[in-house]
């Protein structure tokens, strides 16, 4: 039985010479049948479950590299597709996100970054995100769930919190583990805290700030809050100090010790540090009494009358017409005289003028119109 040449090619597992039945695979083809077949079944996934702790800063990146394998035509193994894709974070069921949480990609060949800090609100209730991913080449789209389940720290709010703003970030770059895991190792060398948490991040631009200009490579700015479980160390206070107000209040960089051991790679806004201590804070929260819900009795609703006080209006448009034509009649006949009445130097003028000229009808009649 001689198999047709159309069954040999369109067949990964196609028929050999070496005998009938016998059945051979090429490696390159096996491999690129099962990444196409893994790819159309990976379109339909399941959810991805997160755990983040209330009050800790999250972070969940969006790579482009889990989503390039998705959109059509499927690269082969070993390819490499460099499509612009973007992304699209939503709570499902409405159109825009959680307000603790926000999204940042610079550009449509960088990464996606979900970040914030999950709130107490939200224990123990899951928060689904539907991320959809658009590849600008081809438009094809593909979906994802990522569904947060916040838990419920023991030691939230950590009582003692500091606010810095590093000048030389950008909100994408801060977010790096290493860059924030460097960040987090100096203060914990000036703070020398037991626990110590990252809260929150948060762009300059979202506190009113600037676009930088884009020259010298400068940057946004970014607010990293921090929090503690012991009290602020002397270095923190330094910027509290008379001195350090002053030049503070004169735009000069204030005096810090522990400065230096920042500087090598965050440059700080020691002015703008933001120390809060949690267990000095009086409550303010006063228990809402909630009553039956009626608004008490006002009697009848009496609604203005319909029959209004007519008034004269032919006064003040006298007024409004007597005075300005008054007013611009005494200065029309003003002028008048000035120009008609006080005109000097005509008999100077025939005095000057040959008689000849003068018997003369019409030069007679233009000099008096002169």
């Amino acid at each position: 039985m001689q198999l047709p040449r159309w069954w040999e090619l369109g067949d990964p597992c196609a028929w050999t010479r070496l005998g009938w039945g016998a059945r051979k695979m090429n490696p390159a083809t096996i491999g690129t049948f099962l990444l196409t077949v893994y790819t159309i079944f990976s379109k339909v996934h399941s959810d991805r479950d997160v755990y983040p702790s209330a009050g800790v800063l999250f972070v969940h990146v969006l790579e482009r590299e889990s989503f390039k394998g998705e959109f059509p035509p499927y690269p082969k193994l070993g390819e490499i597709s460099n499509d612009p894709i973007t992304f699209n974070t939503n709570l499902m069921g409405y159109p825009d996100r959680p307000g603790w949480l926000r999204y940042i990609q610079r550009t449509p060949y960088s990464d996606g970054v979900l970040y914030g800090s999950p709130t107490a609100e939200n224990v123990g209730k899951p928060t689904v995100i539907e991320i959809t991913a658009y590849n600008r080449r081809t438009f094809e789209t593909a979906r994802h769930n990522l569904i947060i389940n916040i838990m419920s720290a023991e030691d939230f709010p950590l009582p003692y919190q500091a606010e810095f703003f590093i000048k030389n970030m950008n909100v994408e770059e801060m977010l790096a583990s290493e860059v924030l895991g460097d960040f987090l190792g100096a203060v914990k060398n000036v703070w020398q805290p037991e626990r110590l948490n990252a809260i929150n991040i948060t762009s300059a631009l979202d506190r009113g700030g600037r676009v930088p200009l884009p020259i010298n490579d400068m940057k946004e700015g970014v607010y990293v809050m921090v929090g503690a479980d012991v009290p602020f160390s002397s270095c923190l206070r330094e910027v509290e100090n008379p001195q350090n107000q002053l030049r503070c209040s004169q735009e000069m960089e204030p005096v810090i010790t522990c400065d230096k051991k920042f500087r090598t790679q965050f440059y700080i806004d020691w002015c703008k540090i933001s120390l809060v201590d949690k267990t000095k804070q009086v409550s303010t929260y006063q228990e809402v009494i909630r009553g039956e819900g009626i608004l008490p009795d006002g009697g009848e609703y009496k609604p203005p009358s319909d029959s209004l006080k007519s008034r004269d209006y032919y006064t003040d448009f006298l007024i409004t017409l007597a005075v300005p034509s008054a007013v611009a009649l005494v200065l029309f006949l003003i002028l008048a005289y000035i120009m008609c009445c006080r005109r000097e130097g005509v008999e100077k003028r025939n005095m000057q003028t040959p008689e000849e000229q003068m018997k003369r009808p019409f030069i007679h009649v233009f000099l008096n119109l002169q």
